[in-house]
């Protein structure tokens, strides 16, 4: 039995990549959906592609899930953050996390988004809010 040399960046890891927005409205709501067959509520974003960089990533998924079309001036980079996955048992969630200006855009639900909402804490009481959203980015009631 052969055994390939551990390096950083081919460690095992059970861990999920993920770019992720921080989108609020003029009321202060974090804006977080709910992909179809899912029940936790989280910030847009997703899983980077081939190539892509945690901006790119972050701007193509905006257009894919909520119909935001974006520019990478948009993205403010708010850093790494890590979580447990919402809907993914024993793994963990490693998120760039950018705050992001949509102007006077609204987003809407598509590709595999079946619901979003605007929250803050005190609404998010009533909903399954996953990790990462609730440890670090959900706004005071």
């Amino acid at each position: 039995m052969t055994s390939t040399p551990q390096t950083p960046d081919s460690a095992p890891s059970r861990s999920i990549r993920v770019s992720a927005a921080v989108i609020t409205d003029a009321d202060g709501r974090l804006l977080l959906v709910r992909k179809a067959g899912t029940t936790a509520f989280m910030q847009p974003g997703g899983k980077p592609e081939a190539g892509e960089d945690a901006a790119q990533t972050l701007i193509r998924e905006l257009a894919e899930e909520i119909g935001l079309r974006l520019q990478p001036s948009d993205l403010t980079p708010l850093g790494e953050f890590t979580a447990p996955a919402a809907n993914e048992p024993g793994f963990a969630v490693v998120a760039d996390v950018f705050r992001v200006d949509i102007g006077d855009q609204q987003p809407v639900t598509d590709a595999e988004i079946e619901e979003l909402r605007w929250v803050d804490r005190g609404a998010a009481s009533a909903l399954e809010i996953a990790p990462l959203a609730a440890a670090y980015f959900l706004p005071e009631a």
